[in-house]
């Protein structure tokens, strides 16, 4: 096994492009919207379509539907890192249904008059297995991906195995929309895995003003999330609920879940065999983790500060909690269950605050005490690394939480790519009441479900307004951690 700096690959090399028949590979350089439509409408299997730096102002939907294979996948990706910056004035921008595309390396943001006239940056649907989206900055959209199933020749086609990687995922202020705002919102899909992203302010502040991190729902399977960073408030204090990640959060209406696809037939469950291990969720108004109707689920070292920590939700909901370190509760709500490993749970803001520099801005750099962390949880067989991507030790125990203390800090965090922090404006106001403990799900066209919940329950935690806080950015994200490679 061999250790890796977590950073940016070269994006304009081959060593970004899986082995491959150098007859039918091929570069295509774009610089201009007209030539990148051109390039996504005749691409072939193993093409890289490389942007030029610069600023491309794009009013339509961009069309990627050929078929890659994984040998020759398609590759859309900038010459130099960020360089390309894609500005979308449409409802979506990459309209992927083609399988094995991978898109690398991109700036992309939403700039419509009207929020809810930017719906997606990329909506991934019906054949389109095997998506990547890597290394990329993505901002103010209402789902900056969106992940569906349509209906092909009368047939329910679905999306597997996509994977969302080394991301920045942010909105630079609150969504003035009545539709569903979620970062990631993956329906439907098995395998999917999200890890080592930044996801940060999402806020909506219209409709039922709910919004999530991350969701996977609409009767999926074995998705994954795992070492992610999620501040919920980070530069803009608003209000609002605001969940962490989540399985089955936001609801689906039935005649859109896998795998019957009727209207007569519950989406429960909602998500089925899925993962949430290693990730660092803080300064969230209700949940770091919601799992409703999540069945046969796994919460498995994660640290939550500054949340209303973990909810177990709905009878179909079940699986175990492990090695969490939190500073609410975990629970299990309307029947659900869940077994309880050992976790360490209502750690004080106090506490937080005298082990790491800045717990409410995800930066758990050591500067006090951790010994009673330490080899305090047994091992576990589906968590083999922490958040720097550290192999946690063989034969185990494990200190709770995210990371692996024993092995001291994260190389290269917070920030060893030269900048260091940048202060950020404090916002529009103040944070949002403490203690709001809804749990809710976000309604509206395909995620209509909230109305379908009881009551949600009271009193089940708060967050303390966060003021203003200290960026890290994804240069400084992407330089934090070393990562193991098999």
């Amino acid at each position: 096994m061999l250790l890796r700096r977590f950073r940016w690959f070269p994006l304009c090399g081959l060593l970004l492009l899986p082995a491959a028949s150098p007859a039918l590979a091929r570069t295509v350089n774009v610089s201009s919207v007209a030539q990148l439509q051109s390039a996504l409408a005749s691409a072939q299997p193993g093409d890289a379509i490389e942007l030029a730096s610069g600023t491309y102002d794009v009013k339509t939907n961009l069309t990627c539907a050929a078929a890659g294979t994984a040998e020759q996948p398609i590759v859309v990706r900038a010459q130099s890192r960020l360089g390309a910056r894609l500005r979308f004035d449409a409802t979506e921008g990459f309209m992927v249904s083609g399988s094995y595309w991978t898109f690398e390396g991109l700036d992309i943001e939403g700039g419509c008059a009207s929020d809810s006239a930017c719906e997606h940056a990329f909506h991934v649907t019906g054949r389109a297995h095997n998506f990547v989206l890597r290394e990329s900055r993505v901002r103010d959209f209402n789902a900056q991906l969106k992940v569906n199933a349509s209906l092909i020749d009368g047939v329910w086609e679905i999306p597997h195995r996509g994977l969302v990687e080394r991301n920045e995922l942010a909105d630079t202020r609150p969504r003035v929309t009545s539709n569903p705002v979620t970062k990631l919102n993956i329906d439907t899909g098995d395998g999917w895995v999200v890890r080592d992203n930044l996801i940060h302010d999402f806020h909506k502040n219209g409709g039922n003003a709910i919004s999530y991190g991350a969701f996977m729902k609409s009767g999926g399977r074995e998705g994954v999330f795992e070492r992610n960073l999620v501040v919920c408030t980070r530069d803009v204090a608003t209000g609002g609920t605001r969940i962490g990640l989540s399985f089955g959060g936001g609801g689906t209406a039935n005649a859109f879940c896998a795998p019957s696809f009727d209207a007569g037939v519950p989406c429960d469950p909602e998500h089925s065999d899925g993962v949430m291990r290693n990730n660092v969720i803080v300064n969230c108004s209700d949940v770091g983790i919601y799992l409703n109707r999540a069945r046969s689920t796994q919460v498995l070292f994660n640290t939550l500060v500054s949340t209303s920590g973990v909810d177990f939700r709905f009878a179909s909901t079940s699986g175990g909690a492990h090695g969490n370190l939190l500073s609410s509760a975990i629970r299990a709500r309307d029947s659900a269950t869940f077994d309880a490993g050992t976790n360490l749970t209502n750690v004080s803001a106090a506490t937080f605050e005298g082990w790491y520099v800045a717990p409410l801005q995800g930066d758990l750099t050591l500067e006090g005490s951790v010994t009673s962390l330490l080899g305090a949880a047994a091992a576990h067989p589906q968590v083999t690394d922490d958040w720097c991507g550290r192999p946690r030790p063989a034969s185990g125990p494990f200190t709770l939480g995210a990371l692996e203390h024993s092995l001291g800090n994260c190389a290269g965090w917070p920030g060893d790519a030269g900048s260091g922090p940048v202060e950020a404006d404090a916002g529009t106001g103040p944070g949002p009441d403490a203690g709001t403990g809804t749990s809710a799900d976000a309604g509206g066209g395909e995620d209509a479900g909230a109305s379908d919940e009881p009551a949600p329950a009271t009193g089940c935690g708060c967050a303390s307004a966060p003021g203003a806080l200290s960026t890290l950015g994804l240069a400084a994200l992407l330089m934090i951690r070393q990562r193991r490679a098999e």
